[in-house]
């Protein structure tokens, strides 16, 4: 036990401290960003970030991946607060929780496998795009020296690392915050603070059970929104552990992170949080700064407590700019350069697949359909590829009574129309051999096809032979094909 302690908690103990002060100060702005976006008081969205980064830490089932309160989440809120008020939000976060923790029983986790690399691509360049975007209300309408702070931090952010013994010991991003927040203080600068954004709560949260009705009535108000929480902050969560694992070259635990969402929610809907998800861009700056084990997670949602409630005084003097800095830092080291290298390269139907996924998800700012698209084009282009990787040729004997068919591929319905269309049925011999021995049938689309073919065949009164069928082809032809049974035949034929 104490070695496992040691192997996910205290391996990297400098690493994931200093990681998670930068963290830390870098959830700040974009808790208080998204309760707004949700429409909810800055508190709601600092609690919940606390609440699931110190929970997540210790449940979750991926080593130095942020989890908080995020925008994908709370632009799903939305309608909901407007419509219901924040103890209805309280109450889906709830709902949310038990949601993601079903969905880790059910080992959902495991369907990423089916997540192609051009969409996880396509995740990756969106998420660094809308990072990006995020950033451009704070550069926009400002003074000369805000453009100056932001420059000034990315030279701090990129240069810092070459400083003999300092640059590798300290976060850049670390150093960009606190030297930008002294030379704002020193100088007076009037510029856009953290504290321009909203009030820092200023008390601990304590334990708050929704005030809502507990009837029917609410659980038809809030499941809709609650099932679309715990889609879309289970599939962040998932692909941003995915690029979390490319990243460290380390695995995860999908399954055990699904449960540790909706254990991280349900602590923070307790806690008057509203719900949350792993965040890529927390999560990059955390690796980026040398975070690893479950130790940065829980000193990010700690320091963050503290900053806001001891001290916020502190806290709301650090420049906006200094924070932009470090986000257009992230958006650049997480936009996947070499995909766009790869485009002469790569098939078009990858290239298509990752640009429908940033477009999407760019276009309508949630995760959840670019991915959804992305994975329905990775399908139906594999469904097109491998319907092809089927060949079948017809051989007739010397005598020219007896034709072989013999079938290499896959049949299922993408291939199946293909399948038909191989055999004459106008063919004169008296009899026909199948030999689907080099053939794999996958679905009823395929057994329905060879029931087809075999009945129209037999209907012109050629005698045909069906062989070679492997185990798992002959059990789903054995338990959906009807091509055995006289009474089917109309019925196939669809007279």
């Amino acid at each position: 036990m104490l070695q496992s302690l040691k192997n996910t908690w205290f391996f990297n103990i400098r690493g994931d401290v200093l990681a998670g002060l930068v963290v830390a100060l870098a959830l700040i702005p974009e808790a208080i960003a998204f309760s707004i976006i949700a429409g909810v008081d800055p508190k709601v969205g600092l609690y919940a970030s606390f609440c699931i980064a110190v929970v997540i830490a210790f449940v979750g089932g991926r080593p130095g991946m942020i989890s908080a309160a995020t925008g994908a989440m709370a632009l799903v809120m939305v309608t909901l607060v407007k419509n219901h008020g924040l103890e209805y939000l309280l109450a889906a976060t709830l709902l949310t929780g038990v949601l993601q923790i079903g969905a880790g029983y059910l080992k959902l986790g495991s369907l990423m496998r089916f997540v192609s690399r051009s969409v996880v691509t396509g995740f990756v360049n969106a998420l660094a795009i809308l990072i990006f975007m995020a950033q451009l209300p704070e550069l926009t309408n400002v003074t000369w020296q805000v453009y100056a702070m932001c420059a000034a931090g990315l030279a701090i952010i990129y240069l810092f690392p070459y400083v003999p013994k300092l640059g590798k010991v300290i976060p850049s991003p670390l150093v960009c915050i606190l030297s930008m927040t002294a030379v704002a203080m020193y100088f007076g600068l009037d510029i856009r603070t953290v504290g321009d954004m909203g009030e820092l709560p200023d008390t601990l949260p304590i334990f708050l059970w929704p005030d809502v009705p507990l009837t029917f009535e609410t659980l038809a108000i809030i499941f809709p929104y609650a099932a679309a929480l715990a889609v879309v902050g289970l599939l962040e969560s998932m692909m941003t552990a995915t690029i979390i694992d490319d990243l460290t070259d380390t695995n995860s635990d999908k399954n055990r992170e699904c449960k540790g969402q909706g254990v991280a929610n349900i602590a923070s809907g307790l806690l008057g949080g509203m719900a949350g998800c792993a965040m890529i861009g927390q999560s990059v700056i955390n690796v980026k700064s040398g975070g690893r084990g479950r130790l940065s997670c829980l000193v990010a949602g700690v320091v963050l407590l503290l900053m806001v409630v001891f001290l916020s005084d502190w806290v709301s003097q650090i420049p906006m700019a200094a924070l932009v800095a470090v986000m257009i830092m992230v958006s650049i080291g997480t936009f996947s350069w070499d995909s766009l290298r790869n485009l002469k390269h790569y098939p078009l139907s990858t290239n298509i697949v990752m640009l429908a996924t940033v477009a999407v998800t760019v276009y309508t700012h949630n995760l959840a359909y670019g991915v959804f698209v992305g994975v329905l084009l990775a399908a139906m282009f594999f469904a097109n590829k491998i319907g092809h990787f089927l060949y079948i040729n017809a051989e007739l004997d010397s005598e020219g009574r007896q034709r072989t068919y013999k079938v290499v591929g896959q049949v299922f319905f993408s291939s199946a129309d293909k399948f038909i269309a191989a055999f004459d049925f106008k063919d004169t011999v008296r009899q026909v051999t199948i030999d689907l021995s080099r053939a794999h049938f996958w679905d009823i689309t395929a057994v329905a096809a060879l029931d087809k073919v075999v009945i129209k065949l037999r209907r012109v009164g050629i005698e045909v032979h069906v062989l070679g069928l492997n185990e798992a082809s002959a059990t789903i032809v054995d338990r959906f094909g009807t091509h055995e049974n006289p009474e089917a035949i109309e019925r196939v034929l669809g007279h």
